[in-house]
């Protein structure tokens, strides 16, 4: 029995069972690798994503943090520039509106000199306001200046801009005019009073 034994172990059938099963062995192994090898593709996609999530969540959040910065300044900012333009704009209100309440021709002719110098320290008032508001908003604004162009505070007629003898009669004549109606005024009062007393 142990010589059939010994023979059915040399046969060639058993070799073919042998040789059977270690190619089974081998394609279970390889199966195993395979799936060890894919286990080991998903774990480094894994490790990469999760590596990228950090880094993009990183970045990310450094980005936002300093933009919440660079936003907060910007409307602290703004807010100001705001409080500023509505504090410029409310001054100039009220000077327009005093400017506007200016008319010569309700003078009383006897106070004539006391109107026009009280009107004239208004208009050097509004001058001299316009020109604190709009150094201050230069200054709030900084290199956005442009943004609130205001005009020049200094009066439009300069001295030597060569402006032509048509144009200087003009400005005499406005600076005078009030001159002018006040004498108009005096010599018919006195022509009146004259001819009532003969």
């Amino acid at each position: 029995m142990l010589e059939l034994n010994e023979e059915e172990a040399n046969s060639p059938e058993h070799f073919d069972s042998q040789v059977q099963k270690a190619q089974e062995q081998l394609n279970s192994l390889r199966r195993q690798q395979e799936q060890i090898e894919k286990q080991k593709r998903e774990l480094e996609e894994l490790s990469r994503r999760q590596e990228e999530l950090e880094r993009g969540r990183a970045e990310m959040t450094d980005k936002f943090t300093r933009s919440l910065v660079v936003l907060e300044r910007e409307a602290y900012d703004s807010q100001k520039k705001l409080e500023q333009l509505r504090a410029t704009r409310e001054s100039f209100v009220q000077h327009l509106t005093l400017l506007e309440a200016i008319d010569p021709k309700s003078w009383n002719p006897a106070d004539l000199q006391k109107e026009l110098s009280r009107s004239l320290s208004t208009v050097d008032d509004a001058r001299a306001e316009f020109s604190q508001q709009r150094s201050r908003l230069s200054a709030t604004t900084g290199d956005d200046a442009a943004e609130v162009a205001l005009p020049g505070a200094t009066p439009d007629v300069q001295l030597g801009s060569g402006n032509g003898f048509l144009q200087w009669m003009q400005i005499g004549l406005a600076f005078t005019l009030p001159l002018i109606v006040f004498g108009v005024i005096a010599l018919l009062l006195f022509l009146w009073l004259a001819s009532r007393g003969q």
